[in-house]
């Protein structure tokens, strides 16, 4: 009879190098995918998610967009998601992490956060109680944003439309027409009509003044990214310039140490040092005296190293020769001779 078989011993672990690679792969690329989803879509989930959703109406957006920072006293409480219009308003949908405290009267207004004109949206609290996750601030409780790049825009073609001439001529005729009035409505008709000539003199250059504005503020608009850029850049270099303060101090002290001395070393050898720039002074002037001279012989120098070079350029000896000396003829041997 066969020994019995334990059933704890049958089961055998089944070693990863025999399992099934197709399965291992696709259970491995089903991993991936979904992490990669909870990363692209950890605003949305529940337990990491970024808070509460509320709304707001506003008047119209002045420049909000999705993604912009939501804040209460000026700390960062959350961002915008959604900027829609919602019949004859515009609706800001806006969400809020943590838990901040704002009333059942809380408002809300679009404020400036950079010159360049990027905004944010603030939120106001007032009243008691907790505002309700996905409630909304009324209209009556919102303020829209002041832009000031459309502020100089509607400046510009606002006053291109004005006719300065017939505006003075106006003010000139009301203060004729005022002229035997009391001598206060007199002198502020009078002061007006100064006013609408000064204007109309300078219709020209202020026309010039607000387009120039206007095409600063676009660049100004348009170059947002590198301006932040820019500036964060500066914040590095003077947060890098304070981490090495001691550094640098250590090293305008050592500077300043070393101009001392040397000031004394100078001062300790003034009697030599003296002298010396006084010879050095006179050996200059007097070089100075003779250039002409030195141009000259630097000039006849060059021939005669170059003759000199080639005599003696094919080796040990001097390549010369004796004019009017004819060499000795050499006599052939006859046959016969010995």
């Amino acid at each position: 009879m066969s020994p019995r078989t334990n059933p704890r011993t049958s089961l055998r672990m089944i070693p990863f190098r025999d399992r099934n690679p197709v399965l291992i792969g696709a259970v491995g690329i089903c991993t991936l995918a979904l992490t990669a989803a909870a990363a692209f879509n950890a605003d949305s989930l529940p337990l990491i998610g970024d808070g509460e959703t509320y709304s707001a109406a506003f008047s119209e957006a002045g420049g909000l967009k999705p993604g912009d920072e939501v804040r209460i006293a000026g700390v960062k409480v959350g961002k915008v998601d959604e900027v829609d219009l919602d019949g004859g308003h515009v609706k800001v949908t806006f969400r809020v992490k943590g838990d901040p405290r704002f009333g059942t009267r809380s408002g809300a207004s679009i404020r400036i956060k950079t010159i360049l004109g990027a905004k944010y949206l603030a939120l106001e609290p007032k009243g008691q109680g907790q505002l309700r996750p996905g409630s909304e601030i009324p209209l009556n409780r919102t303020v829209p944003a002041y832009d000031v790049v459309a502020a100089f825009s509607d400046l510009t073609t606002t006053t291109e439309k004005v006719d300065t001439d017939q505006l003075a001529r106006a003010m000139d005729t009301l203060s004729t027409t005022f002229k035997d009035s009391p001598d206060e409505v007199r002198a502020s008709i009078k002061g007006l009509s100064k006013i609408s000539r000064t204007v109309a003199s300078r219709d020209k250059a202020l026309q010039e003044l607000l387009d120039h504005a206007n095409g600063v503020t676009g660049v100004l608009s348009d170059r947002t990214d590198e301006f932040s850029g820019l500036i964060k850049d500066g914040d590095k270099l003077f947060k890098e310039i304070s981490k090495r303060r001691a550094a640098i101090h250590a090293l305008l002290k050592s500077s300043a140490a070393l101009g001392i001395e040397l000031s004394g070393l100078v001062k300790d050898n003034e009697k030599q040092i003296g002298p010396a720039l006084g010879g050095l002074n006179t050996v200059v002037r007097m070089l100075e005296r003779n250039q002409a001279s030195l141009d000259r012989s630097v000039a006849l120098l060059a021939p005669y190293v170059r003759v000199f070079t080639n005599t003696l350029g094919n080796g040990r000896w001097f390549d010369s020769y004796i004019q009017n000396l004819v060499a000795t003829p050499v006599v052939p041997r006859t046959g016969g001779s010995r």
